[in-house]
């Protein structure tokens, strides 16, 4: 059930919103409701002291694994010394 909800923010902001979700073929009440749900749904078994990772950068998840015992820096200089052989 859907309920309307009167909010008082700054022209300015309101403004650049609307933009800004017209850009992304969004409407704004949409996009504020997909944001108000992220922060409700957030695990409540989780510490305050946890990190919490945005739905962005869990979109940036590639799904390669990289073995626990990877050098990165020998990896990083092998590369490099490949590079300006």
């Amino acid at each position: 059930m859907d309920t309307k909800l009167t909010l008082k923010l700054d022209k300015y902001v309101i403004d650049r919103a609307k933009e800004y979700a017209s850009s992304q073929k969004r409407s704004l009440s949409g996009m504020i409701e997909s944001y108000l749900k992220t922060l409700i749904s957030k695990d409540k078994n989780q510490s305050d002291n946890d990190i919490e990772i945005s739905p962005f950068v869990k979109s940036l998840r590639t799904g390669v694994k990289v073995p626990v015992d990877y050098d990165y820096k020998k990896a990083y200089v092998d590369h490099l010394a490949e590079k300006y052989k």
